[in-house]
């Protein structure tokens, strides 16, 4: 189980490059009401992403692209399609993966299973706010609002060293995710064409 929940970890990371504006409380309250209020009705995402991966042993980034489909319930689905096809679902305390048409699948009725399928999912629909197991801290950085998440919770902090989602102005969903492991190793995703409350196929969710 470990070697798969370090898969995992490893297509999302990042480092800091500095903060902005801290938000005062009131502002803080009043973006997190926002976000709140708006998710409320979020029934789906659909998006492209492109992905790059830093690692302290490799000269150069490691990019990826492909397409990420999420739905209400927390069913999520990271679809590579370059350089390499693979995909990953999260579905019913299951971890499917698809490698290059090589199937297999990780029963989650763990702990961490759960912990790390809610902090994926509520990072791309930026539904973390209220998550315990975080520090929650928003800083002002241009025309962005960057929530700096740190885990309090042990079993989290084995894993990751601050979570940073980044809402682009008058949004209320992520654009871009930052993720840094223990050992500050890295992952920036950038998400493409996002689309919000689209039909998508229950068959996208079958591995």
């Amino acid at each position: 189980m470990r070697n798969y929940i370090v898969f995992i970890f490893v297509f999302l990371s990042l480092t800091v490059f500095g903060q902005g504006t801290k938000l005062t409380t009131s502002e803080f309250n009043a973006f997190k009401q926002k976000v709140e209020k708006e998710t409320q009705s979020l029934t789906s995402i659909r998006t492209d992403f492109v992905q790059s991966k830093h690692l302290a042993f490799l000269s150069n980034d490691i990019e990826s692209k492909g397409k990420m489909f999420l739905k209400s319930d927390g069913t999520l689905k990271w679809e590579y399609s370059s350089p390499n096809q693979y995909s990953v679902i999260f579905k019913n305390n299951t971890i499917l993966i698809n490698d290059n048409g090589k199937k297999s699948n990780v029963s989650g009725g763990s702990e961490v299973f759960k912990k790390i399928s809610h902090l994926i999912s509520g990072s791309v629909s930026g539904k973390l706010f209220n998550d315990k197991e975080f520090d929650v801290v928003c800083f002002k950085e241009g025309e962005d609002i960057v929530a700096h998440l740190t885990p309090t919770n042990n079993t989290l902090k084995k894993y990751i060293k601050k979570v940073y989602l980044y809402f682009p102005k008058n949004e209320t969903t992520v654009s871009k995710v930052r993720l840094i492991e223990p050992s500050d190793d890295y992952t920036l995703i950038t998400f493409i064409n996002k689309e919000l409350n689209v039909k998508i196929d229950p068959n996208i969710f079958n591995n």
